[in-house]
């Protein structure tokens, strides 16, 4: 009976040990699932809903051409999406276990040469090589990243699930009514070309102001009207005539139509 005593305090500890190995091995098998609304560095996570991805990359007109970025990416669907339409897209996502589950997610959907995830804050990410970004973001963070949006090259596009930047109206919003019931709305921005300032223009000077990509000014000393950015491309009256023209770098060619045949229209910019 002693003896038997003695034994079992030998091997129960043993016993122990073995149990506690074989828990902790269970526990690292066990696959990251995340939650709904689990907290983030910025932000919590809540999923787009597949077909608002869907309907964003479709506003945004992604093609293979593309560079999509997402901050934020979460489980890596905007950017998995961008990829299977055959864009080059990266993801910054702070959460260790959201990266290497949004690895895991473009290698099952067979696009990882395509998608890329990197750790990282989305405050600090380099997004000058991006001309989509493809983002669900609260308004705090969009309207933190607003500078950065601003000086992308014009032309890039920014949709959004929802939440809009401040001070900055969309160019176009959407709404998805089938098969959505949350989440539903993709909201798109062009970024415009920065015109403010002084231009010298066969017409006059042409004197520029800025709202995002609304313009407004003089040419000539008359008032412009209906002045809109999309991208670098500028459009506006100045009576009846109508002008329209490609900003490059300090340069604006174009026509203006009015009444009678088409001209050619020119502009330099002189000043800021």
């Amino acid at each position: 009976m002693i003896e038997c005593v003695s034994v079992s305090r030998r091997v129960l500890p043993a016993i122990a040990l073995a149990l506690a190995v074989s828990t902790a091995a269970y526990a690292q098998e066990e696959p990251f699932v995340p939650q709904v609304g689990q907290a983030g560095k910025d932000v919590v996570w809540v999923p787009t809903p597949p077909e608002l991805v869907e309907r964003m990359l479709d506003l945004a007109k992604v093609t293979p051409q593309d560079f999509v970025m997402d901050l934020g990416s979460g489980d890596g669907r905007n950017v998995i999406g961008a990829a299977k339409r055959g864009a080059q897209a990266v993801g910054v996502e702070y959460n260790p276990e959201m990266v290497k589950l949004s690895t895991k997610n473009a290698i099952e959907a067979g696009v990882a040469g395509k998608a890329t995830f990197v750790e990282g804050d989305m405050y600090q990410a380099d997004i000058s090589k991006a001309n989509v970004l493809a983002l669900f973001l609260l308004p705090s963070n969009m309207l933190q990243l607003r500078q950065k949006f601003l000086d992308l090259r014009p032309g890039s596009r920014i949709v959004s699930n929802t939440f809009g930047i401040e001070g900055w109206t969309p160019d176009e919003t959407v709404v998805v009514e089938n098969g959505c019931s949350a989440w539903c709305t993709a909201l798109l921005w062009i970024v415009p070309a920065k015109v403010a300032g002084s231009w010298k223009a066969g017409q006059g000077e042409l004197v520029l102001k800025q709202d995002y990509q609304l313009v407004s000014g003089t040419l000539g000393g008359a008032p412009i009207a209906g002045g809109r950015l999309r991208g670098d491309q500028i459009r506006f009256t100045v009576g009846a005539a109508e002008y329209t023209g490609r900003i490059t770098g300090n340069r604006i060619e174009g026509t203006v139509q009015g009444g009678g045949p088409q001209l050619t229209f020119s502009a330099v910019r002189t000043g800021d």
